[in-house]
């Protein structure tokens, strides 16, 4: 089984930066793509962004692409998330998920997704 373990969460205001990691353990190799999702109070949770973690394609979702960007290191099993220009609606619980992803990240995002963090919540305020 793989672990995820998310950091970096806290309160910010309109316009500033926070960058979330995720740390992965376990068996690593039963997934290879990793994303960041979000949920708001009362939404449905909603892709932000998502990486193969042996490189290439990258998925960001309309709201955030821009401002927020995915990256790996693949050495340290550690997934980020550097979100800037922050705005209220940013605010939610972000959770790093991974899955074994066989198309278009695109695609994939929409999918169910097998391993979770348990998140770290983002509050922006105006």
């Amino acid at each position: 089984q793989v672990q995820l373990v998310e950091s970096g969460g806290g309160s910010v205001q309109t316009g500033g930066s926070l960058r979330l990691s995720c740390e992965a353990s376990g068996y690593i190799s039963s997934v290879n793509c990793m994303g960041w999702f979000r949920q708001a109070p009362g939404k449905e949770r909603e892709a932000v962004a998502a990486i193969y973690i042996g490189g290439g394609s990258t998925y960001y979702a309309g709201s955030v692409k821009g401002r927020f960007t995915i990256s790996r290191d693949n050495a340290k099993k550690l997934v980020f998330l550097q979100m800037n220009s922050l705005q209220p609606e940013d605010t939610a619980m972000y959770y790093c998920a991974a899955n074994q992803c066989y198309g278009l990240i695109a695609t994939e995002v929409t999918h169910k997704w097998s391993v979770w963090g348990q998140g770290t919540q983002v509050t922006v305020s105006s």
